[in-house]
This record gives C-alpha cells, sequence and structure tokens, in this order.
C-alpha cells in the first residue's frame, strides 16, 4: 500500500473540543521554526506569559502554557500540590471531576468526596459540609466548566468558603477560558489549569495554568519531592521563569506555541469581555433553534455554560446515528455523551471560532433535516426562523 500526505476534509467542529481553529492560527503555525532558546523565541515566551495572565485575569508571576494537553495542566497542578495523606476534597458533576479524584490517589492523597447529579452545578452547601466535617483538609478541587455536562459551576463562591477552611483551590477551567467569566485573582484561585483547543480557538496540545503565590509556598514548602520530574514546577520555572537566562528543561513545542501565542492575541484584539459575550450569544441562538426543533437542554439555565450544551436525544433515536449523518453528509462535527450520560445526550460546542453565527444556523438546520428524515417531527424552518431573529442585534 502506497502512503502519501495526510489531507483531511475540512470540518465544522461544534463537538466538545477540538474547536474550529482560527485561520489566523493555523498560519502561525507555518512561521519558521527556530530554537527554544533563540533569543527572539525567549522574548514571545515573555508576551505569551503575559497575554495568558490577559485570559486568566491575573497577575501571577507562574502563569505559561504546560507543553502538553489541558490533562497534562491537571496532573500538573495535582503532582505539585498534592502530598502522601493529604486529604483533598474533590467535588464530582462529572468526568473531569472523576479525573481529579484519580490524580490525588495517584499522588497519594486521601480523596474526600461531593458527589453531583451529572448536568448539576456543584452546591456549595455541600462543599461547605464536607470541608466541617473533614477539617484536616487542605485543597479542594472543582471543575469549573463540566465538558461532559455542560454544567457551569460558582467558581467564586466555591473558592471563598474553601479559603474559609484555610483550603487552597486547584480549579478546572479547560472548557471556561475565554468562553465564560473568569477572574482568578478576583475570586482568589489559588491554581487553575485550562487547554488551547477550546474557547481560544487554538490547536490541541497546550495546558495553560496560574497559580498564586499561596500555592507556590505550598510547592516550595513540600517534604517530599514532586513524583514527575516532567512536571515538576520547580525545574520547569527555570525554563519560563526567567526573563533573560533560561534552564534547559526540555524542547518546547515552538511551532505550537506561535499558534497560542497568535490566538491570545486575537484574543486581546477582540477583549475578553467581549469573546464571554460573543459566546453567550451565540448560545442563546442555538438554544431559540433548539427549543423550536422540540428538544431540551438538561442542565437548568441558570447552571448552563453557553459554550457546551448537552441535549437530550429525543426516545427512540440512535444519537450515533444521527452524528454519523450529521459528519458524513453535513461534515459537521457534535459530540456524544460520555460517562452517566452516554447515548443520553449530544453535545454541541459553541466555542472559539466555532461561536460564529453560520455555524450555529448550520448546525440547527442540519440536525433539523436529520431528525425529520429519521420520523422525528422537527420543524426546520421554524427552528431556522427563531435561531436567525436571536442572532440579530
Amino acid at each position: 500500500m502506497s502512503i502519501g500526505s495526510f489531507h483531511p476534509n475540512v470540518r465544522t467542529l461544534m463537538g466538545p473540543g477540538p474547536a474550529d481553529v482560527h485561520p489566523r492560527v493555523l498560519a502561525a503555525l507555518a512561521r519558521p521554526t527556530i530554537g527554544h532558546l533563540d533569543p527572539q523565541f525567549v522574548a514571545m515566551m515573555e508576551e505569551l506569559k503575559d497575554l495568558l495572565r490577559y485570559a486568566f485575569r491575573t497577575e501571577n508571576r507562574l502563569t505559561m502554557p504546560v507543553s502538553a494537553p489541558g490533562s497534562a495542566g491537571m496532573e500538573t497542578c495535582f503532582v505539585n500540590l498534592v502530598e502522601p495523606g493529604d486529604q483533598v476534597v474533590v467535588c464530582i458533576n462529572g468526568v473531569f471531576g472523576q479525573r481529579m479524584k484519580e490524580n490525588v490517589e495517584r499522588c497519594g492523597g486521601v480523596p474526600i468526596l461531593v458527589n453531583e447529579p451529572w448536568g448539576r452545578a456543584v452546591d456549595p452547601g455541600r462543599l461547605e459540609d464536607a470541608l466541617k466535617a473533614n477539617p484536616e483538609a487542605r485543597i479542594v478541587a472543582f471543575v469549573h466548566a463540566e465538558t461532559s455536562t455542560g454544567a457551569c459551576s460558582d467558581a467564586k463562591t466555591l473558592v471563598e468558603i474553601a479559603h474559609r477552611h484555610e483550603c487552597l483551590t486547584i480549579v478546572d477551567a479547560v472548557t471556561a477560558l475565554g468562553g465564560c467569566p473568569l477572574e482568578v485573582d478576583a475570586w482568589g484561585v489559588d491554581a487553575v489549569y485550562a487547554g488551547s483547543q477550546k474557547c481560544l480557538s487554538c490547536t490541541p496540545g497546550l495546558a495553560p495554568l496560574s497559580l498564586n503565590e499561596r500555592a507556590l509556598e505550598k510547592i516550595q514548602g513540600r517534604a517530599t519531592r514532586v513524583q514527575s520530574w516532567f512536571m515538576d514546577l520547580n525545574l520547569v520555572m527555570g525554563y519560563w521563569g526567567g526573563e533573560h537566562k533560561r534552564t534547559y528543561h526540555h524542547t518546547a513545542p515552538v511551532n505550537a506555541l506561535y499558534a497560542l501565542h497568535e490566538a491570545l492575541v486575537m484574543l486581546r484584539e477582540e477583549g475578553i469581555e467581549n469573546a464571554w459575550a460573543r459566546h453567550r450569544r451565540h448560545h442563546l441562538a442555538l438554544r431559540a433553534g433548539l427549543e423550536a426543533l422540540g428538544l431540551e437542554l438538561i442542565v437548568p439555565e441558570a447552571e448552563r455554560l453557553p459554550q457546551l450544551n448537552a441535549v437530550s436525544v429525543p426516545a427512540g433515536v440512535d444519537e450515533a446515528l444521527v452524528r454519523a449523518r450529521l459528519l458524513a453528509e453535513y461534515s459537521l462535527e457534535i459530540g456524544a455523551g460520555l460517562g452517566a450520560l452516554a447515548g443520553k445526550v449530544w453535545r454541541i460546542g459553541l466555542m472559539g471560532y466555532s461561536a460564529r453565527a453560520e455555524n450555529v444556523l448550520l448546525c440547527v438546520g442540519a440536525l433539523g433535516a436529520v431528525l425529520n428524515d429519521l420520523g422525528v417531527s422537527a420543524d426546520t424552518g421554524a427552528a431556522v426562523s427563531s435561531t436567525h431573529a436571536a442572532l440579530l442585534p
């Protein structure tokens, strides 16, 4: 068999990630590769840290991208902050809270679980009860924007509760960053990690994170060595920390960092509050269209993420067949449910460059057409009209 160059079809990505990558970001990937210790590259790294501080709304000096996907950002926070025997309260309302629990266990920590129904935000009262019942806990971990369900928890309140009980916080903002309000400094978040492939309109493979001075004190005061060499922030900061002198740690993904830099430049050009508003506006338009098709979002309105919409699959419908037809006939990707929601929901993403009017209209029209063809009564014309109306200024 002869193997030649790979040329994928163009897709419209409206699943849980990756999202559509902006053409400017794709162009940035093609710029000339230079050395990861080249003075030009080092200068770009400093700009990248400043741009990430803008996106996270923080002044934290330890703000940088991990050279690996969002899951590695999660692991970096846990392996640096959790030592053997540490009690960690983990709030679980979906798949990614479960992954936090596993990270605690692999670090030798003791997870104390606050379990919530999937599709609901974390209940602050239940976190308070867990901390009162476990006064030795010193870390609280939760997902701000749960990608598996589309639920958004009240990060500000959860952090306030954790701090009242003298706990540090680890926050998963993989789907939140750039798509909905996230105020790292104003809310007092101690450690936060995200991903490049969601609302930043960038390629997968990088994990922005930010840790404040309280978190750094915990890391520097560890009684045991960080179990991961690659993710040990004491070592990584020798490469990312200084403005001029760099200590070699690993070969950074040079072109991928060009792409993230460009994506963050675009975010600052748009204005982060405008980006939040854009995601919200297109979510409301998508909701109008879905409701006109007779479909329902599973998350209560006050707890919904604008950038990730979990939609109930109508009774008797083969959800996998619908996704397959959307991909084959419309080159449109939406996501399946995970875990407890597998087979029960579609996950429709409106993240970054995917949060555009043409994508919302395509999704509503294509989904209505496929459902009608499968015998589900759906007024596609009314749905598209409702979507149009919601998109008007």
